[in-house]
């Protein structure tokens, strides 16, 4: 059995776990098709991607001239609805995730997920990929209520909470994961592979992985001075 230096760690879901964004884009450009705007390429999406689907789909809209809060509201919930059937389709687990995930399980961690997308969103996804049944938590941005999502310390202190709230550490791709990680006291891994919407190394985690299959020997090495103390 690993010998890791903490109890549980929790995950970002889009750029962390999963590589979302072909459902993602396809679900903004549903809206923007709809509104009567060109499309976002593929090779931009990820660029897009950070903070929820409304925020997603803003930066889509800014980028062609903005629209009214009416309509806007209009294609957000369009960008839902076919979000909701279509969700799965090409998301998949990025390489080694299932076998890492496996292997934090079998040292004895528990896991959770902390993702600014709606719970349900999150949980279907996992449902329908095999996933959902290795957390002690899914956190989605609407879990807690307005105004408590990712980069408040909120959803991370609930999944803690969650995981027995002991030593945690918490693997995410963006600024939104730093910033909250930081406020909520607890060590946080950055992965290079993801959305990052800073290059990674400036992100200002406290470590940084090229691969998730990297995750296991980072987790039995850590420093102990950089334990969480939560």
């Amino acid at each position: 059995m690993a010998l890791f230096h903490f109890d549980a760690v929790g995950f970002d879901l889009d750029g962390t776990l999963l590589d979302t964004h072909q459902d993602l884009g396809a679900a903004v450009n549903h809206a923007l098709e709809a509104g009567g705007f060109a499309p976002v390429p593929v090779a931009h999406i990820e660029s897009l991607i950070g903070g929820g689907a409304k925020l997603m789909l803003a930066r889509a809209l800014e980028e062609r001239g903005g629209v009214s809060q009416e309509e806007f509201r209009r294609l957000y919930k369009l960008l839902l609805a076919f979000y909701a059937e279509h969700n799965a389709v090409h998301t998949r687990p990025y390489p080694q995730v299932e076998n890492v995930l496996d292997a934090l399980a079998a040292g004895g961690l528990r896991m959770a997920v902390v993702t600014n997308k709606f719970e349900s969103f999150a949980r279907d996804i996992l449902t329908r990929l095999g996933l959902a049944g290795r957390f002690a938590a899914i956190i989605g941005g609407d879990t807690l209520g307005k105004g408590r999502a990712k980069p408040a310390p909120d959803p991370l202190l609930a999944a803690v909470k969650a995981c027995g709230g002991e030593r945690f550490v918490f693997v995410g791709d963006s600024s939104y994961d730093v910033m909250a990680a930081r406020a909520a006291g607890v060590p946080v891994i950055a992965t290079a592979y993801g959305y990052c919407d800073r290059p990674p190394h400036e992100l200002g985690a406290d470590a940084v992985i090229g691969s998730f299959g990297e995750l296991p020997a980072l987790l039995e090495q850590w420093p102990a001075r950089l334990r969480s103390t939560v």
